[in-house]
């Protein structure tokens, strides 16, 4: 096996690696906030710490590959390419601790009735991330499959913006809740669980860009 062939190989297992921790945290990110919901705090914690340590590990190896593809001049002609997509996604795994440590910090109590709600919106986000890392993983080893992903991507974004606007209806129409500080603070955690769907969504629309640059 040639020295430059072991390299590139090298580097493909280490965007996988990449790759793997942006779909776990999005795992994490699902069990985070459905065991907020439930009041399993201790649990919570848990998800947090590992979302924040997947996300440091992430940006190691995001600094190992662009290292790898410049040290070692490795794939000269798509090495811009590859280095937008890596960026780009590394931003859904920075909404992902933004919004468990921010619910963390603010703390929204969320009714009994608006809880199933949440879960669905929750997972819809959660979706749209798989689908996500599914589309940047095509763009490294088949490209031609991306734009299947990308439909996804945006169906699931469109589903949590729907959601999202029944919750904020539910809220503000709400005879339980009494304050509007109290409407605006779970219309504010509706908003940034949806948040991770439309990252989601803008980091596609990159990757297939950049898979359109990279055919011509």
């Amino acid at each position: 096996m040639s020295k430059l062939f072991k390299q590139t190989a090298y580097l493909i297992a280490d965007i996988d690696s990449f790759l793997d921790n942006i779909s776990k945290a999005g795992l994490l990110f699902g069990l985070a906030l459905r065991e907020y919901l439930e009041g399993e705090n201790e649990r919570f914690h848990a998800r947090i710490d590992e979302i924040a340590e997947l996300e440091s590990d992430s940006d190691v190896l995001r600094r190992e590959i662009r290292h790898k593809l410049y040290s070692k001049m490795l794939i000269p002609e798509s090495r811009g390419d590859v280095l937008n997509v890596l960026e780009n996604i590394d931003n859904v795994i920075d909404t992902t601790k933004k919004v468990v440590f921010q619910i963390d910090i603010e703390r929204p109590s969320i009714s009994e009735d608006l809880k199933k709600d949440f879960q669905e919106l929750v997972m819809t986000s959660q979706n749209a991330l798989d689908f996500t890392v599914k589309a940047a993983r095509a763009f490294f080893r088949d490209s031609e499959i991306i734009n299947d992903y990308v439909h996804k991507v945006y169906f699931y974004e469109h589903e949590a913006d729907k959601i999202e606007e029944l919750i904020k209806r539910k809220v503000f129409s709400s005879e339980e809740l009494t304050t509007l500080a109290e409407r605006m603070h779970i219309r504010d955690f509706a908003t940034y669980v949806a948040s991770l769907s439309d990252e989601s969504q803008a980091v596609c629309e990159r990757v297939s860009v950049a898979a359109v640059k990279r055919s011509l």
